[in-house]
């Protein structure tokens, strides 16, 4: 919670915040939606370089398997296709891994290092990408969009497992709990922690699903009245 940190909240909600406000206007479906794509492209692709180029890219830190990383690469084929089965899927985990990565970051660059930067950039992209969604596609989940989400996390995890056995890597934190903190210090040790997780991913799909359930709520209470 340093003051780069807690800006670097605030400019997110500040965007947050002027997404929703703007998601009306008619740009916002064409210049919008190529911004993101194009943000978030950028933001792999700049990653990418600065490991290479340092001569630091490792096989057990750089492989696109951490979770927030294949969300990114998952937004940027739905921001592309609009394909409504791939926004269910990515609307849980993505939320909530990259919500969860920007307040309790395990980040071990401080700010004006270029890593600072990407860091907060793809994160707060990915967010902004799947809300565009909701907010200026009018995309909508519903109980059976989280079902789907959870088996394909559970299916990803699954696939990341065998890469993190086969490298030495800890990719999604699934061969130890990250170095710096994190809500995963709150829990038991490994391999426990993993199931406990599943069961606090649970919770957090259907804390993100509330807001479509009051929406289907009023609407029929609205139709009822009429």
């Amino acid at each position: 919670m340093s003051t780069a940190h807690l800006l670097s909240i605030g400019i997110l909600l500040i965007l947050l915040v002027l997404l929703y406000l703007h998601r009306h206007k008619p740009y916002m479906q064409s210049f919008g939606r190529y911004a993101l794509i194009s943000l978030l492209i950028l933001s792999e692709v700049s990653f990418l370089a600065w490991t290479v180029l340092s001569g630091i890219w490792d096989v057990r830190f750089h492989l696109p398997a951490q979770l927030c990383t294949i969300s990114l690469f998952i937004c940027i084929y739905m921001l592309i296709t609009r394909q409504s089965f791939i926004f269910e899927i990515v609307y849980f985990f993505g939320l909530a891994g990259a919500l969860q990565a920007i307040i309790t970051p395990d980040l071990f660059y401080t700010f004006p290092h270029y890593r600072f930067f990407h860091f907060f950039i793809a994160h707060t992209a990915i967010i902004l990408a799947i809300l565009y969604m909701v907010w200026v596609e009018k995309y909508r989940i519903t109980w059976k969009s989280a079902l789907k989400s959870f088996a394909a996390l559970n299916v990803i995890a699954l696939l990341v497992f065998f890469i993190n056995v086969l490298t030495g890597a800890n990719y999604m934190f699934l061969a130890h709990k990250p170095e710096g903190p994190s809500i995963l210090d709150f829990l038991g040790p490994y391999p426990w922690y993993i199931f406990q997780l599943e069961f606090i991913a649970l919770f957090m799909y259907g804390l993100l699903y509330v807001p479509f359930l009051l929406v289907k709520k009023s609407s029929h209470q609205k139709q009822g009245a009429d």
